[in-house]
This record gives structure tokens, sequence and C-alpha cells, in this order.
């Protein structure tokens, strides 16, 4: 359990040193290239894009109830910066997430030996799910990018793809978790669902930065 702090530590810093070395999508850079003749014609936000962006960030969207975040292309360009910080923030609680989820699995493994670390397992849950709820609200939340999405693969919507899945395995996680104690014979099915939940998670972490 001694190398865990160190992992933490590894896995955070690796994302933050890839982050730094990403450039700017130029997507987000597409407002300081038009012309002030084009700025009242161009298309301020994608035709499609999540609900929960649409509930803040759309054209009649909460945000929009404020000045400063009126639906304009200098305003916009300053949404997109806010975009970008959130994403940012969302990879690195991602890997910070990862890691408490190996650690996770480690206590696990021994709790279901019947070595007594119930108590470390409850943290670490509670922190996996702290680290993993705040990982997909500051994507589900961030505004909306400044383009419609490519058409054919994408790592992205890869990534997207596999969001479906671990969001779905870490509710049933949850879910199975609070009827094991009246209920041993679910353990398999947590397991498994808690595996699911990993697997997903890191591979949709891969896919992104690589």
């Amino acid at each position: 359990m001694k190398t865990l702090p160190l992992l933490l530590a590894l896995l955070l810093f690796i994302s933050i040193r890839m982050n730094a070395q990403v450039d700017q999508p130029k997507s987000d850079d597409l407002l300081s290239e038009i012309s002030a003749d084009d700025k009242a014609s161009i298309a301020l936000l994608p035709d499609r894009f999540l609900i929960s962006q649409r509930i803040f960030w759309g054209e009649r969207g909460l945000m929009r109830n404020f000045s400063r975040f009126e639906l304009t292309p200098e305003k916009r360009q300053k949404e997109l910066d806010i975009r970008r910080f959130m994403l940012v923030s969302h990879q690195v609680t991602g890997f910070a997430t990862l890691a408490g989820m190996v650690a996770q699995g480690i206590v696990g493994a021994k709790l279901y030996k019947g070595e007594n670390v119930r108590d470390l397992h409850t943290a670490l849950a509670a922190g996996v799910n702290i680290g993993y709820f705040t990982t997909a609200g500051l994507s589900l939340f961030a505004p909306p990018k400044m383009l419609n999405e490519r058409k054919g693969y994408s790592s992205i919507k890869l990534h997207k793809y596999l969001a479906i899945v671990h969001l779905s395995s870490m509710i049933a996680t949850n879910i199975l978790a609070g009827q094991l104690e009246g209920n041993p014979k679910l353990r398999p099915y947590h397991r498994a669902a808690a595996f699911t939940a990993f697997g997903s998670f890191a591979t949709a972490m891969i896919v992104i930065k690589f």
C-alpha cells in the first residue's frame, strides 16, 4: 500500500505534463481568424451538443442570462478558454480517479479474502466516487466546442462511447455495493461491474491521450 501515493503522484505528473504539451485546438482558435465582417454571420454554437451543455450554454441556456456570457464572438472565445480549462481539469482528475480505482481494486481483493480492511475500502470508495463524478461533471457541463464533430471514427467518439459503459458500470457497482451486506451472493456481480468500470474508464483515458 506504500506504493499507492507514488502511483497517484506519477499519474498526476504524467497528465499535467501531457496537457502542457498539447497544442491549442484549431477549432478553439477559429474566432481569431474571423474578420469583423464575418462575425455577424458565423455560427457560434455547433448544431448538436449534449443536453447538459445545452441547459447552461445553449442559445437560451441559463448562462445567457449573464451579460458576461452573451452569445457574441468575443464572449464565445472566453467560453472556449473556460472549456479548455475544464477539459484539462477533467483529464487530471481522471488520472487521479484511475489511481484511486487501482487502490480500490487492491483493497477490495484483500477484503474478499477476509482481511479487516472494510473501513479503508469504504473510504477509498467514497474518494473514487467523488473523483469520478467530478471528472464526469467537468466534461458534461463544459461549454460546447465551436464546430460540429467530423463524420467517421475519432478517438473523441470512442471516448464518449466508453463513457456510457463506465458510467453504467459505476452506477451498477454502487447499487450492488449497497446490497452486499444483506446478500453476499451478489459479490461476483459487484466485482464484475467494478472491473468493467475500471477497464472501460482506463481505456477511455488512454484513447483520448494516445
